[in-house]
């Protein structure tokens, strides 16, 4: 093991028990980079495929039915490559809810049509939608079952994690998170992180039907079909990720930093598989509680932030039993994406509003508010000209007595009920004592905190943050699934 010198005392104990729970990774500062921006994300996006030599792999829960460009600027990499090969993994559900019409699907099977020699797509089915309910519940009510949420962009050498999909909405005016990791060790674990889910998939392949794709479990899949047998299912994959996730062939590549004084970063993988295993051992879960230990020292600050606000009942009675000072960002029901969206869904920002005042109610019976900010972020109102959506989510935290964040979690997960039960998620916790990287992660949160506000309980009085009887009826009939 590395020295651990230059980074605060404090710290030492999350450093040793995450090295028990996840791989550690060690990063030069420079090998980090931090994207502020919807629509430099997708430039990133374009240059990286336009310049990889021997791997693209995506894992996203849908790519958006229109994004022809983006299709389109991967077909000719493969053109240009022979030696490209492009993975793909997205979930079954989200991408085929349009067939037979222009689906994320059927925008796929063309692209598989066009390079079924260099392209592997798989989509992600979950084991708890089966049987009668499969049947029965309607599309986009069927995605309450379970989804394949992770965000995995990478390119050779190095990978891109996010909570953004790949549709125009976070190519332009959805705000969102996007650190670049380059690093070969990293990119080759996220890279066994979706092979491994994309041999529990299904393969998507170009058909001349009505929606223009099937999908087909391949005789090379380790695991029986998903909604054949769900539960052998899941004793399968549970062997198979357990290992995984500790990543032991990955511990013994990690090079170590010769030089005890120089300034360092680890990166610990973390991922929750909670649907595909019979007993859970995902490690995002356990280590966002070791987090929140460690930000009791009370000269620690600390921010937390998600863009659909239902926070696991754990994360919040940590949060609340805190001494350190905090910020708490939601987004305001016009930085919603659901807002005046058509049908039920249109309630979700009703839901959010009413979990999140609730919230703000605990932070007050509990003597708070001192400490604990809640924070509403909004820029303009979403779908309408100059208006932007929020779909933020992570931890920042500080070294006691410091002003900028010694460490961060990036990823997918959006700290909710249904992240820890229902969806697959994949994220990192970043620890770092580099005076650079700090600077940067700062940089990101004061850009998040610039449209952000301090609510009031006086505040949701106002019509913008009105919530009717039936949201509040919906909301906890339904709290575990949003």
């Amino acid at each position: 093991m590395s020295s651990l010198s230059g980074f605060h005392q404090t710290l030492l104990p999350l450093v040793k028990e995450m090295d028990q729970v996840a791989p550690r990774f060690e990063l030069n500062s420079d090998q980090i980079d931090i994207i502020h921006e919807p629509s430099n994300f997708y430039d990133h996006l374009k240059q990286k495929i336009s310049k990889a030599q021997n791997r693209i792999f995506f894992s996203s829960l849908y790519i958006g039915r229109t994004q022809d460009e983006l299709i389109g600027c991967i077909s000719e990499a493969l053109k240009s490559n022979p030696n490209l090969k492009v993975h793909i993994l997205t979930d079954a559900l989200r991408g085929t809810r349009e067939a037979p019409s222009k689906s994320s699907a059927s925008l796929l099977g063309q692209l598989m049509k066009e390079h079924s020699e260099q392209v592997d797509i798989r989509m992600y089915h979950t084991p708890n939608l089966n049987g009668i309910n499969k049947s029965i519940v309607p599309n986009r009510f069927n995605e309450g079952f379970g989804l394949q949420h992770m965000k995995i962009y990478g390119f050779d050498d190095e990978v891109m994690l996010s909570g953004a999909n790949l549709s125009s909405d976070y190519f332009t005016d959805r705000q969102d998170r996007y650190y670049l990791f380059k690093s070969k060790g990293l990119s080759d674990y996220y890279f066994d992180i979706q092979k491994t889910i994309s041999s529990f998939s299904y393969k998507l392949l170009y058909s001349n039907n009505n929606s223009k794709f099937k999908l087909e479990w391949p005789d090379s899949n380790p695991l029986i079909e998903p909604i054949k047998n769900p539960k052998e299912f899941k004793i399968q994959s549970s062997k198979i990720l357990r290992e995984l996730l500790r990543g032991d062939k990955f511990r013994s590549k990690i090079i170590q930093t010769e030089d005890s004084t120089s300034p360092k970063t680890f990166v610990y993988p973390i991922s929750q598989f909670t649907p595909l295993m019979i007993t859970d051992e995902s490690t995002e879960k356990p280590s966002i509680l070791k987090l929140l230990n460690y930000l009791k020292e009370p000269s620690i600050k600390w921010a937390f932030t998600a863009g659909y606000f239902n926070m696991l009942p754990e994360i919040k009675d940590k949060l609340l039993q805190l001494n350190s000072k905090g910020n708490v960002i939601t987004a305001s029901p016009l930085a919603n994406g659901f807002y005046k969206s058509k049908g039920i869904s249109g309630y979700l920002p009703e839901a959010y509003l009413y979990l999140s005042k609730n919230f703000l109610k605990e932070v007050i019976l509990r003597s708070k508010q001192e400490t604990i900010k809640l924070r509403e972020w909004k820029n303009g109102e979403v779908n309408t000209k100059g208006g932007w959506s929020y779909h933020a989510k992570g931890f920042w935290a500080t070294s006691p007595g410091e002003t900028q964040p010694s460490m961060t979690i990036i990823g997918s997960s959006n700290y909710t009920r249904r992240a820890y039960s229902f969806d697959l998620e994949t994220n990192a916790l970043i620890i770092t004592n580099a005076s650079i990287l700090k600077n940067k992660m700062q940089r990101e949160l004061d850009n998040l905190m610039a449209h952000t506000k301090e609510l009031t309980l006086k505040d949701y009085d106002e019509d913008e943050r009105k919530i009717s009887k039936f949201a509040k009826f919906a909301t906890k009939l339904l709290g575990k699934r949003l």
